[in-house]
């Protein structure tokens, strides 16, 4: 077989095939094979029909169609091997010629990975903000927990903002009592917003078996985005109470036996927290620096899919689940439909940009992925979703998509190497020293493979246990290559 490559533009490739006629001898073979268990020939047994018999009664050219068909993607596979391409996608196939007995010549044209040169990114530099924990962010933290132990008591008073107040609901649109427009036994806390815009106003003021009517926007079910007439009737006001701040409360709240002591634990997260969205904005900030230094070339193609991917699943995952629907998300946005457009192409293009160029620099690096290191990033992912690590480990498992979290943790230590390399302040001026402690480090390598498997999108398939996840990692670790591909794909 001889195969040349041909450059179309920095992401594509026109490749030309020559197979001598000789090399679709097996292909031929188990063409006559197939046909021989698909027909019937009077006067000869079911699979025993000779090749000229074939030849004769269904044509020598259905023999060749289906041998081509079988040998086209071992010969495609051995001209990209020999070509030392990286493809993206299907290829564009043509065959120019074929001659029987003589020659099969193709073209395939398919998108590949562009060549990126990385450059010295030691010289890096970004500002991020600085870790300080004022006495009013821990006031607001205890006030928060405070409220969690609130209690409430019925009254017998006209409701007022923060109150709970349990109310009946019925909505009308053109005069009609819609099929799922009423509501009994809400429990509702007022001035939370959590309900229909307009029943704040309507229901305080109101005592036990008041009533009121309000127009408002349904936000959601059959008659979504209509104006309503809805009817409401408080059933119960019942405000609520807070305990005081005291060492009683430190101690029914928390581990700790003062008042003092729940304070000092509560800096203390708060510092944890503030030094991980630290973290955070300094990889974010660090691979923004990274991609203006590199020139990336985008296969047209790719950005398309990758455009209508993200498109698809907002609208019918994310915003389903909302229920909501894409004119009224941006409505909500405040956006047009020509802006929205223009961002989403915006994030594709970085999220390919992002997953080129980490993966050259996996490669420049060489870097791998340990079994450990896969398991804590499955954990990770797993408690993102909502699901338990078996659960989660059982669908990536089944789904194939192990080698697309090898990618994303291979990835996530390529930027981690970035930001370790850069020059980080804070606001003040002062070096912010990411590689000061292993716990640091750790959480810089966790922020990077957030922001990657964001970049990459949240594809979660379906499948045993953690112990085949990471048993497939160590099998998928050492083709670091081809994980990459994989989950590019």
């Amino acid at each position: 077989m001889k195969s040349a490559v041909e450059n179309l533009n920095p992401t594509r490739v026109r490749l030309t095939v020559e197979v001598p006629f000789e090399e679709l001898k097996p292909s031929l073979d188990a063409a006559y094979k197939k046909i021989n268990q698909q027909v019937t020939v009077p006067g000869f047994r079911k699979g025993k029909i000779p090749a000229r018999i074939i030849d004769q009664r269904f044509g020598r050219g259905a023999v060749l169609e289906e041998a081509v068909n079988d040998a086209l993607p071992k010969f495609y596979t051995d001209a990209v091997n020999e070509g030392e391409l990286n493809p993206l996608g299907q290829p564009e196939v043509d065959i120019t010629e074929l001659k029987d007995n003589e020659l099969l010549a193709f073209t395939a044209e398919v998108d590949i990975r562009p060549t990126i040169e990385i450059p010295d990114y030691s010289g890096i530099e970004v500002t991020v903000d600085s870790v300080e924990v004022s006495d009013e962010d821990i006031d607001k933290s205890v006030e928060q927990l405070r409220d969690r132990f609130a209690t409430t008591s019925p009254v017998e008073r006209a409701a007022a903002e923060g109150d709970i107040v349990v109310i009946d609901l019925e909505a009308k649109v053109d005069g009609e009592v819609l099929e799922d427009g009423v509501a009994e036994g809400v429990t509702y806390t007022i001035g939370s917003g959590e309900l229909l815009d307009g029943i704040d106003e309507a229901v305080t003021g109101l005592e036990a078996g008041g009533t009121a009517t309000f127009t408002s926007e349904l936000k959601g079910g059959s008659a979504q985005g209509k104006e309503a007439e809805v009817s409401v009737k408080v059933n119960e006001v019942k405000a609520r109470e807070l305990p005081e701040l005291d060492d009683d409360f430190a101690q029914l709240a928390s581990e700790f036996d003062t008042l003092e002591e729940l304070r000092a634990d509560s800096r203390k997260r708060l510092e944890q927290s503030k030094k991980y969205d630290q973290a955070t904005q300094a990889q974010e900030k660090v691979l923004d620096a990274l991609l203006e230094l590199v020139e990336v070339p985008i296969p047209e193609k790719l950005l398309e899919d990758e455009i209508q991917t993200r498109k698809h699943n907002l609208e019918h995952h994310q915003l389903g689940q909302m229920g909501l629907n894409l004119d009224s998300y941006l409505e909500i946005q405040g956006k047009t439909a020509e802006e929205f457009d223009a961002e989403l192409k915006e994030q594709a293009e970085k999220g390919i940009r992002t997953q080129f160029v980490l993966d050259e620099l996996v490669n420049k690096e060489k870097l791998s992925v340990g079994q450990e290191e896969l398991t804590e990033h499955l954990m990770r992912r797993a408690q993102s979703s909502g699901m338990s690590p078996d659960q989660f480990a059982q669908q990536v498992v089944e789904g194939g998509q192990v080698p697309m979290l090898v990618g994303e943790v291979a990835r996530g230590k390529a930027l981690a190497v970035v930001v370790e390399a850069a020059k980080v302040v804070d606001d003040k001026g002062e070096t912010v020293d990411l590689d000061d402690e292993d716990e640091t480090a750790e959480t810089v390598e966790a922020a990077a493979e957030g922001t990657v498997t964001a970049e990459a999108g949240d594809e979660a398939a379906e499948a045993t246990e953690t112990a085949e996840v990471t048993e497939a990692a160590a099998e998928a670790a050492p083709e670091q290559e081809k994980a990459q591909d994989k989950a590019e794909g």
